[in-house]
């Protein structure tokens, strides 16, 4: 038995197929999702998510979003997501020291909420272009 997932940002459909189960980070902490799962709709969190297919895993790095599931069917809302495949981890590497060095710098309440943010998506990144799928 199988899920359909269907993951779309506002610029495009980063994934649309069957997969056997996934793994996805939530507000709340991380969930899986194999088929026949209880009906939810939940907010996601800046993080990982990993896609089983029949033997291997994919990782896809998600910048926060929404997700409905139901009816062994998965929508995916995003804000932004890249296959860790598309992910130069020398580009994303230098985007995160950037990061880093701009939230150091931060000052007042806004920036440094802003830097944070943008660091965690550059960990996310980072942490993606690093995982080798299998």
């Amino acid at each position: 038995m199988t899920l359909n997932l269907c993951v779309l940002t506002p610029n495009r459909i980063v994934w649309n197929s069957e997969v056997k189960e996934i793994i996805l980070s939530t507000n709340s902490g991380q969930i899986g999702v194999l088929p026949n799962h209880a009906p939810i709709a939940t907010a996601l969190d800046i993080g990982l998510l990993r896609i089983r297919l029949n033997d291997r895993w994919l990782t896809v790095a998600l910048m926060g979003g929404f997700a409905r599931i139901g009816n062994n069917e998965i929508t995916i809302l995003g804000n932004d997501a890249e296959l860790s495949t598309d992910i130069d981890p020398q580009k994303a590497q230098q985007a995160l020291e950037i990061a880093e060095a701009n939230l150091s710098k931060a000052e007042g309440k806004r920036q440094i909420i802003e830097a944070n943010l943008a660091r965690r998506r550059a960990i996310t990144r980072v942490e993606a272009s690093n995982t080798i799928s299998y």
